[in-house]
């Protein structure tokens, strides 16, 4: 196995555990679903998962992902804006 197979399934994993990891912490009430933290763990994880997805040609889970990177992102720049006043909750 090269290395860069081996990067990507390491990115794989670290998108999917980063993915499960906010989920559980929302899940138990350790973090808000609006946090930065959250917010930060989708959008790399989905991003993570999606550079995995697209080299393996996994072309139903790149769309997903891209889903879920739209998602975080947006996440981000409306808690961006509600931290700076430009915006409604």
């Amino acid at each position: 196995m090269d290395a860069t197979v081996i990067a990507i399934n390491v990115v794989g994993w670290v998108g999917m555990a980063s993915l499960i990891a906010a989920y559980a912490l929302v899940t138990a009430g350790k973090v808000l679903g609006t946090s930065l933290l959250f917010q930060l763990m989708n959008l790399f994880g989905g991003l993570f998962l999606m550079l995995n997805s697209a080299y393996y040609g996994a072309w139903p889970s790149v769309g997903l992902n891209v889903v879920w990177v739209v998602v975080g992102t947006v996440g981000l720049v409306r808690a961006r804006l509600l931290s700076t006043g430009r915006a409604q909750p």
